[in-house]
């Protein structure tokens, strides 16, 4: 069947002002300045939080295969890193140690040590720069030998006898200099367990960033690398960190950490996760905060060592996407690249 082609009509003359009706979006695009002005969200270096690894040892800086320009301090070198974010006005660092195989132990006892390596990096780097907020991790998975959050018992991870060992963690925490605890373990209950034993020794200022929707997820590991659980890790934490199908539940998880007393909430990961972030700001109006984790660190370093996309454009449209989505402050690997960009203008 031949089918006769379709004539060419003429261009019909289209009245644009009787379409746009006066309104022009780009007018306010046009220019830098006026790009700024109009501006709904803006990046700034107080939206930071820097982790860093720390590792035994003196004068060690050793490279994370799988995190770019990302190092394994020993303490330090932590305490030059801290002078640093604070030279660049970054006013957090999140502490997370790279434990010794022959101190990881099946109840992760090392957490309990206070001259773990945390406790050591907190005090040497409040004694040198005190001025700077120390976040500090709590949950046993960087000092068990099965690479497990928590009290392994067969294939089980114990909840509450879980919960009584992070209280004592998070109170050694306290007493090394940490201002932040930070429990990424997932335990229910732990929040409000952590908060009643930090006011029971006189911590009551000691805040609580609850990573409340913290989901079982394959882009953290390159940071699993980073502290050394890779290798050692059975099976899988899906049954106490969150389904990633889920978003209803992380309303649940940040009420109930609310109620036990969290003063800040966190998503992790982050770039997947924007709209948990949205949700959680606009349910609570509470400081709610996301972690880009290592995979998405690794990802956008990768991409850029290809030649595939441009680093310092990629990496300021990922962080600026948190505050798209309603995060007060970011953990990001990429602090303090950003940090130095920023006080030179983005």
């Amino acid at each position: 069947m031949n089918v006769e082609p379709r004539k060419r009509r003429p261009m019909p003359e289209i009245d644009m002002s009787g379409i746009l009706g006066g309104k022009r979006m780009r007018r306010n695009r046009r220019a830098d300045w006026s790009r700024r002005l109009v501006r709904e969200n803006t990046l700034t270096v107080d939206d930071l939080i820097w982790p860093i690894f720390v590792i035994d040892g003196e004068k060690r800086r050793e490279p994370v295969a799988s995190m770019p320009d990302c190092y394994r301090l020993s303490v330090d070198e932590a305490v030059r890193e801290a002078a640093l974010a604070a030279s660049l006005g970054i006013p957090a660092l999140a502490l997370f140690p790279y434990t010794d195989d022959a101190l990881r132990d099946e109840t992760g006892s090392q957490s309990l040590d206070p001259d773990n390596l945390v406790c050591r990096a907190c005090r040497a780097i409040k004694r040198e720069v005190p001025h700077i907020g120390l976040v500090t991790d709590v949950a046993l998975d960087p000092y068990t030998s099965h690479g497990h959050d928590g009290l392994l018992e067969g294939e089980t991870i114990l909840n509450d006898e879980t919960v009584r060992v992070l209280v004592a963690q998070a109170i050694n925490q306290a007493e090394a200099g940490a201002d932040v605890i930070a429990p990424s373990d997932m335990m229910d209950g732990r929040v409000g367990a952590i908060r009643a034993g930090l006011d029971a020794v006189g911590f009551q200022d000691i805040q609580i960033m609850a990573y409340s929707a913290k989901y079982a997820s394959a882009f953290y590991g390159p940071f699993r690398d980073a502290i050394g659980t890779n290798a050692c890790l059975k099976g899988d934490k899906r049954t106490y960190q969150m389904d990633y199908h889920n978003s209803d539940e992380a309303i649940v998880e940040a009420g109930l950490d609310l109620d036990e007393g969290a003063d800040m909430i966190m998503v992790k990961p982050g770039l997947p996760y924007l709209d948990v972030v949205r949700r959680l700001k606009d349910a609570f109006a509470v400081p709610t905060y996301a972690y880009q984790v290592s995979g998405e660190y690794a990802m956008i370093c990768a991409a850029a060592q290809n030649g595939w996309l441009d680093f310092d454009k990629a990496m300021v449209e990922s962080l600026v996407a948190f505050k798209r989505a309603g995060a007060d402050g970011i953990l990001t690997y990429f602090a303090p690249k950003i940090a130095k960009q920023l006080a030179k203008g983005l």
